[in-house]
């Protein structure tokens, strides 16, 4: 049996090999090493100039579906806001209507069913629909606080306004109680009227951030996204409000975590390897998705992805490629197929020799998650991510984006996104 001592220089020595090893494969031109970074990143050009000239499709939901194809679905669309203004006083004239004629009120809401559109690589909402009363007792919360709502964002788009999902909430306190309640009814409502949530003048505080090789018109401001520093710019609310996006990077890098973010954006990942990177800080909010959608087609360029090695990490992943179910009515303006997952892969940990100490042992709920995903059309439809999904469940191991500070905290753009780019 080896000792104690000889298994701790076994660890010392594989902590080593995967530091070395990982270096000696690379060919960025850094610290006299061979190659340059032109060379490094041939394949992420070869994927650009793919990308660039790739021709835009015009494929639309109505096109796919010929034949009921996928059965009754829909999709919403943007609209003025006088159109909008005009469809909610149609619904108020219609609700006054029943009530005199005794019949009393509500509104009929989608149940949000969803189906996946292999054409369109994303999923779209099922037009099914059920009449919610405000005679139904379980129900007349529920109705009360959509009127409420209505009325409010009526006032916002006749004003020329806009306003985040927590001054709505405030304008009635009492009613709204908590502000998931207020919060859920605008997907109604959009999906009622046929409308984005855009197109409501309602928008969710901002969360997500841009750094790097990007400029653009905010409300006619230039943004210089060069010129941030560590912290980066705010995601705007308002897409309606950015325009004249350009950039000569070469891909998008899109950040799972803040932490991952800060330490690109602080080692000016972007100068070295022309990129633009940007992050949710976790679960991806609306206008992060909407900016992202929007960087891919104005820029034609490729969006790879660095999330944590787990389940979450790809659910995560799904969302931005795919669409959420909660929002899949407007799931052609909130998703970005074709997404690559750059890393961390599961087998990047034996790679890469992570650490023992730096894995974490995957819960039965991960584990459960896991054998989910393996089900989904975006992980089926690409076999290297099946097999990389296969290796976490066997290995029954995870591990987060800061499990590479193991080599050093600058080891996540000096070394490992290079030899990944490299690599492709």
């Amino acid at each position: 049996m080896a000792s104690k001592g000889a298994k701790g220089t076994k660890r010392a020595a594989d902590k080593s090999e995967g530091a070395l090893g990982a270096i000696k494969r690379l060919r960025d031109g850094a610290d006299g090493r061979p190659g340059s970074v032109k060379e490094l990143l041939t394949k992420v050009q070869t994927l650009k100039d793919s990308v660039h000239n790739l021709k835009e499709t015009t494929l639309t939901l109505a096109d796919v579906n010929d034949g009921n194809k996928y059965g009754d679905v829909r999709e919403v669309v943007g609209r003025t806001a006088s159109d909008i203004q005009n469809d909610i006083e149609k619904v108020m004239v219609e609700l006054a209507t029943m009530i005199i004629n005794g019949d009393g009120f509500g509104y009929e809401l989608p149940t949000r069913a969803t189906v996946y559109v292999e054409e369109l690589n994303r999923i779209v909402l099922k037009a099914k629909s059920t009449f919610t009363s405000f005679s139904n007792t379980g129900a007349t919360r529920k109705v009360t606080i959509l009127t409420r709502v209505l009325q409010l964002v009526h006032s916002v788009l006749t004003k020329g306004i806009h306003v985040t999902k927590r001054d709505l909430f405030y304008t009635d306190v009492k009613l709204f109680k908590d502000q998931k309640d207020s919060d859920g009814v605008l997907d109604d409502i959009s999906c009622m009227l046929g409308c984005t949530r855009n197109s409501l003048h309602v928008v969710a505080s901002e969360k997500g951030v841009v750094v790097g090789r990007l400029q653009y018109l905010e409300d006619g401001d230039e943004i210089d996204c060069t010129k941030m520093g560590i912290g980066g710019k705010a995601i705007p609310s308002n897409m309606t409000k950015v325009t004249s996006m350009r950039s000569d990077a070469t891909f998008v890098l899109l950040v799972e975590k803040d932490a991952a973010f800060m330490r690109l954006a602080e080692d000016r990942f972007y100068n070295r390897f022309p990129c633009i990177i940007i992050t949710a800080k976790g679960q991806p909010d609306v206008a992060s998705r909407l900016f992202l959608n929007k960087l891919k087609r104005e820029l034609k360029i490729p969006v790879l992805a660095l999330v944590d090695s787990d389940p979450y990490g790809l659910k995560i992943l799904s969302v931005y490629m795919q669409g959420s179910k909660n929002m899949a009515y407007d799931s052609g303006s909130l998703s970005t197929p074709d997404i690559k997952w750059l890393g961390v892969r599961p087998s990047d940990l034996e790679k890469f020799k992570i650490p023992e100490q730096c894995r974490l042992d995957m819960t039965d709920k991960d584990i459960e998650v896991g054998k989910q995903l393996l089900q989904e059309e975006f992980i089926t439809q690409n076999p290297d991510w099946v097999k990389e999904l296969e290796i976490m469940l066997a290995t029954k191991q995870k591990a987060e984006i800061q499990a590479l500070s193991s080599y050093g905290f600058q080891y996540l753009s000096e070394v490992y996104l290079p030899l990944k780019l490299q690599e492709g």
